[in-house]
């Protein structure tokens, strides 16, 4: 039986009465209700929402997952109405709206207005304040003070949530069944409310009709074979679409308990709930027998998951199946890739004996335009919005380029619908590629000087750009530079991560600072600017390694693997890396020849769009200038060698060393280090312009800069030596303002500040 979570908000007015919205509409029309008191308003809500299921059973409502509310303030002009002519008051308004934001299972951010009766999709959180205003301000639009009026502030508005379950009984269904299926309704969906869901399989004509021909005549089990987002299930959908349209014409005057049903579920779906010993196992020959008394088809969204669900593979919900599929009393469908194949083999050998096996291939580029053409013309049907000639080819161009192990049609789809549903959103006419270029930025960080050829970039501007944030190790930066340039012109092996370095030297001495400023330039540039992921290696150097490098305790993918797999365009920090044990090495070995690493269950996780950066200390221990000095120090690429594997050493693109701190460059960190200090908010709002001798900064080189940690303990130097007394400084002085201050160092070797004009 499913259950649709319904959050609703409740408002309280002045006068006690509690009125009950529904956050999002339900099948066009505003649900609301009035109670003396917060949870009869809420029941009323219930009782008509378990009433409308009981009259639709097949109406399923938009999901709005995680909501949350908040309020936001907007100015409304007044306007009276007399013998066609408007006159607007001189003052505005300024309403309180009750603002519930949430997100669908697709992962798009959603907002509404519920006492407006509005909710729309949106891309940029920081433009969301701004889209709320034009949505209310149009919505009151014309409307007069007593119009107004009703939507003054209430004394109180909350979230609340309904829960209705929805099951249909076997009497109220349309499809002629006349058996109840309890279980099978607990833990599946019939395909038949999931088609409308699915776009019309353009391109997969034959793959659709071989897919029905084992569905319908041959009655076999079959395995779906293809990559992710190659579109295994819109084949699927269509090929029940069609078997069931087959069923309909050839049984019409027959018993519909003889016609296929198809049900689509998970290894997951099927145990939940299930606590004690055999209650799974007795759950599913429940559902076994309902299957079997509908001529049913269990329809599994993932094999391997199937597989590993339960207690192991030798007693996990596949093998309970193995059984009842080779007497025949099941029927199973299921999708799977080449790499959980290969692990379903190895798991549970012979169970995929049992199966057909349809394979669904990537498209070509020809094929994947044609596809996308397609997209685009369904979606004007149902939007006024028109597509500027090129974007269908820029899309393929963008995704191909910079997500070339993503087939089509994956999220190229989703991203063309995103684009659409923005136009609208905003009420642009037209999708223009400019439009294309930005959604993608938003998407993976990438700046436009990588996504438009015509925008040149050269290695010393990227050299400029980068030392202004690494002082000191010109020779490093230009590795990275060339990294960046190397990318930009496309030269960078598609196969593997867009880059891999090993970054050897003492401590403190900016390994570290240029890794987080390359992720800043490459993919700094969306919502999610931080996009550097570091890991501190010692921490993996126990003989349970590599389990944790790439499982945490409920056998889930790691954390940095799971975000990896939400932003692949990152850079990640492997920090420290000799610490780690030998058999992450090994594992490494995967990432920087093949850009991905595959755990024991088969999940691939890839990193081709991401810059793979690493960093040790060998060597600082037989060197006498660690972190600070002025002789050459140790050659660290001889160190790194006599380490590390030569066939770990040949996966990586460079091995860049940095230099010890000399005091021109300690001077020019310092220096760069209160210029940051100088524009910190306190000081701008008020207009204090902040300078320091010569002096100050070479008593920061000697009391922030270590022998050996380098400039580690500079910022916390800096805040305990300059931002603390100047804080003090500034609330003494509050009248103080477009005045400047500098800062020095007196006899005793404290700080002093002095007002200037």
């Amino acid at each position: 039986m499913a259950v649709f979570r319904y959050p609703v908000l409740v408002l309280q007015a002045h006068q006690g009465l509690y009125t009950a919205l529904l956050v999002e509409e339900l099948d066009d029309q505003p649900i609301s209700a009035a109670g003396s008191t917060h949870a009869k308003a809420v029941a009323q809500v219930e009782d008509y929402l378990r009433w409308f299921h009981k009259q639709h059973p097949y109406i399923e409502p938009l999901e709005f997952l995680e909501p949350r509310l908040h309020h936001q303030q907007v100015h409304i002009r007044p306007e009276y109405h007399h013998s066609g002519r408007r006159y607007p008051c001189r003052e505005t308004l300024r309403l309180q709206v009750p603002i519930v934001q949430g997100r669908r299972a697709s992962g798009v951010e959603v907002c509404a207005i519920p006492t407006l009766g509005v909710n729309f999709h949106y891309y940029q959180s920081d433009q969301l304040k701004e889209t709320i205003s034009h949505f209310v301000q149009d919505k009151l639009e014309g409307c007069s003070p007593r119009d107004l009026s009703r939507h003054l502030p209430v004394q109180s508005a909350t979230l609340d949530e309904v829960l209705v379950p929805v099951g249909a009984k076997s009497s109220e269904r349309t499809d002629g069944l006349s058996q109840q299926s309890p279980n099978l309704e607990t833990v599946a969906d019939p395909c038949s409310s999931l088609l409308k869901r699915y776009s019309q399989g353009w391109g997969r004509e034959t793959h659709i009709a071989e897919l029905s021909h084992w569905l319908n005549h041959e009655k076999a089990n079959v395995i779906l074979l293809g990559e992710p987002g190659v579109g295994k299930t819109t084949v699927l959908m269509q090929a029940i679409r069609k078997s069931e349209r087959l069923n309909s014409q050839e049984q019409e005057s027959s018993n519909p308990r003889t016609r296929k049903r198809f049900w689509r579920t998970s290894g997951s779906r099927l145990i939940a709930g299930m606590k004690y010993l055999g209650q799974w196992e007795q759950r599913c020959e429940h559902i076994i027998e309902e299957l079997s008394g509908l001529g049913g088809v269990l329809c599994i969204e993932n094999l391997l998951e199937l597989v590993e669900t339960g207690a192991g593979p030798g007693n996990s919900v596949a093998r309970f199946f193995q059984t009842y599929i080779e007497q025949g009393e099941l029927r199973l469908v299921a999708e799977a890739t080449g790499t959980e194949l290969q692990a379903c083999r190895r798991l549970l050998p012979g169970f995929l004996e049992l199966f057909q096996i349809v394979k669904v291939p990537t498209f070509n580029r020809q094929e994947a335009l044609e596809v996308l053409d397609h997209l685009t013309a369904w979606h004007r049907q149902s939007s006024p919005v028109q597509v500027e000639r090129g974007v269908t080819e820029l899309i393929y161009r963008m995704f191909a380029r910079f997500l070339p192990y993503q087939v089509f049609p994956g999220q190229a789809t989703v991203f063309l619908r995103q684009l659409f549903e923005h136009a609208v959103q905003r009420r642009r006419e037209k999708i223009a590629q400019a439009d294309a270029i930005s959604m993608f930025t938003q998407l993976t960080g990438l700046p436009e000087v990588f996504l438009k050829d015509e925008i040149p970039l050269d290695q010393v501007s990227v050299v400029q750009d980068l030392c202004r944030s690494v002082i000191g190790q010109e020779e490093a930066v230009r590795t990275a530079a060339g990294l960046v340039t190397t990318f930009k012109a496309g030269m960078n092996d598609p196969g593997r991560p867009v880059g891999s370095l090993l970054f050897c030297g003492p401590t403190g001495v900016g390994k570290t600072q240029l890794a987080k400023t390359l992720s800043q330039f490459l993919f700094g540039h969306g919502d999610q600017t931080n996009r550097l992921i570091r890991l501190d290696m010692s921490e993996y150097a126990g003989p349970d390694a590599a389990e944790r490098f790439l499982h945490d305790l409920d056998n889930r993918p790691s954390k940095w693997i799971r975000r990896i797999r939400r932003q692949p365009f990152a850079v990640v920090l492997f920090d420290e890396i000799e610490k780690a044990s030998p058999v992450v090495f090994d594992i490494l070995l995967s990432v920087l020849d093949e850009g991905r690493v595959t755990d024991q269950y088969g999940r691939m996780t890839i990193l081709r769009s991401a810059v793979i950066i690493m960093t040790s200390n060998l060597g600082g221990q037989k060197t006498g200038a660690l972190g600070f000095g002025r002789g050459p120090g140790m050659v660290y690429e001889d160190e790194a060698e006599g380490f590390f594997r030569p066939e770990f050493l040949n996966r990586i693109d460079a091995i860049v060393a940095f230099e010890p701190l000399n005091q021109q460059t300690a001077s020019a960190i310092v220096t760069k280090e209160l210029t940051g200090i100088a524009a910190r908010e306190g000081l701008v709002k008020v207009g204090v312009r902040l300078s320091w001798t010569e002096k100050l900064v070479q008593h920061m080189v000697e009391v922030g800069i270590d022998h050996r940690y380098g400039a580690r303990p500079l910022q916390r130097a800096l805040e305990a030596k300059v931002v603390g007394p100047l804080a003090c400084f500034l609330l003494e002085h509050q009248g103080i303002q477009d005045r400047a201050v500098c800062i020095d160092i007196d006899e005793a070797g404290g700080i002093r500040f002095a007002l200037r004009d």
